[in-house]
């Protein structure tokens, strides 16, 4: 039973990240299954079968709240469910041996990127309101969906910074769009697990324990989106990814290291980790300073303009 609310909590707590993201459901849900004994496909396909009833949440609640380009959506969800159809099949034949390192080397992977990309960048926000080309969507979603269905995540972490590099979409947009759309590789990825290891490795209460939980945070993150700070929940959801795959790593038979050497590597990822964390909350603080000061700027600005002009008249 602990377990089960465990799971529910992680779901809750993972569709929260995702939906305020755009990026870590799976990820997060993965990296857990995994660190207590879920083989690599069968982690995944949990996930993924969750994930088809909390991106439906998910994106109607992002839509509700106007944060949905359906035009992304479909340029990049069709591309999407067809590349997350073939990672999926792909899992499925690997040796559990050889895919758990695999994933978790994936998952490491993804977990660096998200740490990096909102510390040291945060969201990019120039170029708004120009198109995004068909041929820039489509193998974007054909790659992002191959690395979700392989690595258990990865729909998000591929899609939506990049799509936030492009500066040509309102940041609550690329995260709505990109959540609507993963409605379509979660269904894709769920019928590759199925026909690659069918039912019998999934467990279907662990599926509907953290969809609960994924489907009561969906409308939160919706509305979250707009208030939560991204850098700060970026750089603190990426070092809990790279912690977790680094430590099934090194136990794994490819490594086996040895105690000390895993305690050494856990304390250099949590000071790196606390750097980050602290690094992104001064920059959140200075940029807000800087947008005050803008804004007051531009106020003080526009007063002055409407005195030089109502001068004239007065005379």
């Amino acid at each position: 039973m602990r377990a089960l609310i465990l799971l529910g909590l992680v779901g809750f707590a993972a569709q929260l990240v995702d939906g305020s993201l755009g990026m870590a459901y799976g990820v997060t849900s993965t990296t857990l299954l995994l660190a207590i004994g879920t083989n690599a496909a069968a982690a995944s396909a949990t996930v993924h079968l969750a994930e088809i009833g909390t991106t439906l949440a998910s994106g109607i609640s992002h839509w509700r709240f106007g944060n949905v380009d359906w035009k992304v959506v479909v340029r990049i969800g069709i591309p999407g469910a067809v590349g997350a159809f073939a990672g999926a099949t792909f899992l499925s034949s690997l040796s559990t041996e050889v895919a758990a390192p695999v994933m978790s080397i994936i998952l490491l992977t993804l977990g660096v990127y998200i740490l990096v990309r909102f510390t040291a960048f945060g969201l990019p926000r120039g170029n708004l309101g120009k198109p995004l080309r068909r041929r820039f969507l489509a193998p974007l979603g054909l790659l992002a969906g191959f690395v979700d269905a392989t690595g258990g995540g990865g729909w998000g972490p591929v899609g939506t910074p990049a799509i936030l590099a492009s500066g040509r979409l309102a940041p609550r947009k690329v995260v709505g769009s990109v959540d609507a759309s993963e409605f379509l590789v979660a269904i894709a990825a769920s019928v590759g697990f199925f026909v690659g290891i069918g039912s019998e490795n999934i467990d279907f209460a662990w599926v509907a324990v953290l969809l609960l939980g994924g489907v009561i945070a969906a409308p939160i993150a919706a509305w979250l989106v707009r208030h939560i700070p991204p850098r700060i929940l970026g750089s603190a959801v990426g070092g809990v990814i790279v912690l977790t795959n680094v430590r099934s790593l090194l136990r794994s038979d490819w490594i086996k290291a040895s105690g000390g050497v895993q305690t050494v590597a856990y304390l250099v990822i949590a000071v790196v980790w606390a750097a980050a964390v602290a690094y992104s909350v001064r920059e959140y603080r200075r940029d807000k300073a800087n947008e005050s000061v803008e804004a007051v700027e531009s106020a003080e600005s526009a007063r002055q303009r409407r005195g030089a002009e109502e001068e004239p008249a007065s005379a």
